[in-house]
């Protein structure tokens, strides 16, 4: 499902029903019960993640660093969900752009479209995605926020793979190829410098 998400778009309807779009550029999987990396490891059910054992489809909002909300979609598998890490945002800027400024630190400069949505926290915030509003709703079927298809976009040949980002658990997990992005697109939080540590479409499909 994680690279199934790339290209799609994510859309978001504010409570005054602004509607806000963006394509969905980047992404991590997380497997659930084996998954040390997961916060769903060993199958462990909690208030918090909850949402992930719940129908592929469900929004999971929750709170890092107490500071910042991240959104991921529970997926199929016991305890399985993909986190969104970056978007690229197409409609509404400006209200994307005044949300973010809410939260920035210093002066008010003006924000480069690529900064919008590239990042969990960031695109959470110009979003208006938080866990009181958004956590657990069924996104097959909730007003407040789907994904559409995009019928233009044709991304196979650009789709990469490389470990995840920031990952605190045993080095087996560390290194899992489990982050997908789309390898052009300027709104994805991190390229990999490194080749070795990026493989293509092609290459993916054989990993185990």
């Amino acid at each position: 499902m994680a690279m199934s998400l790339l290209g799609k778009i994510l859309v978001r309807r504010l409570d005054d029903n602004t509607i806000l779009r963006g394509r969905i550029v980047e992404t991590e999987s997380y497997l659930g019960h084996d998954d040390a990396a997961s916060q769903s490891f060993k199958g462990k059910i909690t208030p918090r993640n909850e949402p992930m054992f719940m129908k592929p489809g469900t929004a999971y909002v929750y709170f890092t660093y107490g500071m910042y909300h991240c959104f991921n979609i529970s997926s199929k598998g016991d305890g399985a969900a993909v986190l969104l890490r970056a978007i690229e945002p197409l409609d509404n800027l400006d209200t994307m752009t005044s949300l973010r400024k809410q939260y920035r630190k210093g002066p008010k400069s003006q924000m480069k479209i690529k900064d919008l949505c590239n990042g969990p926290a960031k695109l959470c915030i110009s979003f208006a995605i938080d866990i009181k509003s958004c956590n657990k709703q069924d996104l097959t079927s909730w007003d407040g926020m789907w994904v559409e298809e995009d019928e233009n976009s044709k991304l196979i040949d650009t789709i990469v793979c490389s470990p995840r980002i920031g990952i605190k658990c045993e080095k087996k997990w560390q290194d899992k190829f489990l982050r997908y992005y789309i390898r052009d697109n300027p709104c994805v939080s991190k390229i990999e410098k490194i080749k070795m540590n990026e493989l293509k479409y092609s290459q993916i499909k054989n990993l185990k």
